[in-house]
């Protein structure tokens, strides 16, 4: 069960530094969106446990992430 978590931390370590290489043609507002959208998720995941709430958090830190540049 501890080489499941190893291995599972460590793809989440890579997709995470393959997003961020993704945000390299972002404009700020695209990219404020996207890191509220995975702070809400990642929120929401903690707190509610399910898919529904995951998703409710990541459009959640989505909008906030999209308005705070105003």
């Amino acid at each position: 069960m501890k080489n499941i978590k190893q291995i599972g931390a460590a793809a989440m370590v890579v997709a995470f530094l393959g997003g961020l290489t993704a945000c390299g043609d972002m404009t700020t507002r695209q990219r404020d969106t996207a890191i509220g959208a995975g702070v809400g998720a990642a929120g929401g995941a903690a707190i509610g446990g399910s898919a529904l709430s995951t998703l409710g958090g990541a459009a959640v830190g989505g909008v906030i992430g999209n308005q705070i540049g105003k």
